[in-house]
């Protein structure tokens, strides 16, 4: 985590003028490496959002204010000037990264507990979301509005996929679920109840249509060449030797074949497809994407990981039925998703395989085959990389809530005997357990608290809470504690619960 938050010091990252936050993907060693706070790039990091909630918020205001048309489409790069944006920036949005800004949004005021910023960019984030079903879209992702994506997709992977599959749909569902529980702090029940509609149609039809009983993938006839047509694209999609799409997962095993899953357990949204059928996907990924040796791995793409290395690939096929000409990037290991995916499996309980695959990564920037500062993609420094922050979220259970004054801690290792670190908008400090005593202490800043939780407390009695010294009146069900009045936690102050033995 340490190693990655330092890329936020690195020329990748720069502030404007005005404060704002902007960052390339990485750098190459005269200039940025591909411009403009690339939004399905950014999805990824997680430091910034906990570290510094202040310059995540403007990366959303920016984005909100220069980098969306009139139709709800998000250009998923931002120019400079930012005015330059919707000028000049024609290409395709991003489903991805459309669907990432209405899930960062959410993690954003989540942080903060900031209605009146969430206010303030709601109308454009609902564009945002409405735009897949949009008239005016020329991609027609969701235009029958069923919940799944479909039509025209570009994605991080550079390409277009054409057709359901489960990662974008399961960002898609994401952005649904987080924006119904916006709407309706908005004040807006009828936009409530169309959002988690759409998510709960489109959720039953990916559990039935995109899942193989292994893993999820993408629903697509690579032969039928009339897919492209809507969209202008066999001239640059079709395979005419092979009679066959081109770029495209169809039956493999992608790493981020659960994305969005990933992101709404960062977030807190619970489970957007079936819990069963999530578990085993990520199992599958660690299964058949983790090479333990890539010398005997062949490998058509980019070289991050070579001789007895190991490391997750991108995209594998179990059943020999890859496409003749895959998705791009398939046989690379790329840090950012590697820990995307390793962050997910533990999450899932899987936790020594998530740990096996960040070790993998570590390794290969072990400071004497590469730098361990500078893990690198698409240029050094690359910000996808950050989101090894998820890792501190999921091993630590972290859950958040400021809009309700809410924190809680579900550690996957260590039960008895831990520390954590924590981060949030007003303040940030340590979470403890030893010897039977949790404790709660803020080092810099404040937190004000309605309520905690954790599963640590189930099965066990509280002999008291205490705060500053003085005790704390409260209730309790279950792994909830809820506070008769809100607490407020001064900097090196500290919450004590003491359980009984």
């Amino acid at each position: 985590v340490a190693g990655n938050i330092s890329i936020l010091k690195s020329p990748t990252v720069l502030r404007l003028t005005d404060g704002t936050l902007y960052g390339f993907e990485g750098v190459h060693t005269n200039e940025g490496s591909c411009e403009g706070s690339c939004t399905h790039v950014w999805n990824y990091e997680q430091a910034t959002a906990f570290l510094f909630p202040a310059l995540a918020r403007s990366m959303r205001n920016i984005d909100y204010s220069y980098a969306q048309f009139d139709n709800g489409k998000m250009a998923f790069r931002l120019f400079l000037p930012a005015e330059r944006t919707t000028r000049e920036n024609f290409f395709f949005a991003a489903a991805d990264g459309q669907m990432g800004g209405i899930i960062k949004t959410y993690r954003e005021w989540k942080i903060s507990g900031d209605h009146q910023w969430l206010r303030s960019v709601w109308p454009k984030v609902q564009r945002a979301l409405e735009y897949a079903w949009e008239p005016t879209n020329e991609n027609r992702w969701d235009y029958d509005k069923d919940g799944v994506m479909e039509g025209r997709q570009h994605h991080t992977l550079d390409m277009e996929l054409f057709g359901p599959n489960s990662w974008l749909t399961s960002m898609y569902l994401t952005a649904l679920k987080a924006a119904a529980e916006m709407a309706e702090a908005m004040g807006e029940p009828e936009k409530t109840a169309e959002y988690n509609g759409i998510f709960a149609s489109g959720s039953e039809w990916a559990n039935e249509h995109l899942y193989n009983g292994r893993y999820f993938h993408q629903l697509v006839d690579l032969k039928d060449k009339t897919v492209l047509e809507p969209f202008g694209a066999a001239a640059a999609y079709w395979n005419e030797e092979a009679g066959e799409i081109k770029y495209q997962i169809g039956e493999g095993c992608g790493i981020d074949q659960v994305l969005g899953q990933w992101f709404a357990h960062i977030v807190g949204l619970g489970y957007v497809l079936d819990e069963s059928k999530v578990k085993q996907a990520v199992k599958s990924i660690y299964d058949n994407n983790f090479i333990e040796c890539m010398r005997d791995y062949p490998n058509a793409c980019r070289i991050y990981a070579l001789n007895e290395e190991d490391g997750l690939l991108i995209c594998t096929w179990p059943d020999n039925n890859s496409p003749v000409v895959p998705v791009p990037y398939a046989d690379e290991c790329m840090n950012g998703f590697e820990y995307q995916a390793a962050c997910h499996m533990i999450y899932e309980g899987f936790v020594e395989e998530g740990l096996t695959a960040v070790r993998a990564i570590r390794d290969r920037y072990d400071g004497e085959k590469r730098n361990p500062w500078n893990e690198f993609e698409c240029g050094s420094n690359y910000v996808r990389s950050m989101a090894s922050y998820g890792l501190l979220l999921a091993l630590s259970g972290f859950e958040y809530d400021m809009t309700k004054g809410h924190i809680g801690f579900n550690p996957k290792l260590n039960e008895d005997e831990f520390s954590f670190f924590w981060s949030l908008s007003e303040g940030w400090g340590e979470f403890r357990h030893l010897g039977g005593v949790l404790e709660l202490e803020v080092k810099r800043g404040s937190l004000a608290l309605q309520s905690f939780a954790s599963a640590l407390l189930e099965g066990r009695e509280i002999a008291e809470i205490r705060c500053g010294g003085a005790a704390v009146p409260f209730n309790r069900t279950d792994r909830l504690i809820t506070f008769q009045d809100r607490i407020e936690i001064d900097r090196h102050s500290t919450l004590q619960m003491l359980l009984e033995s």
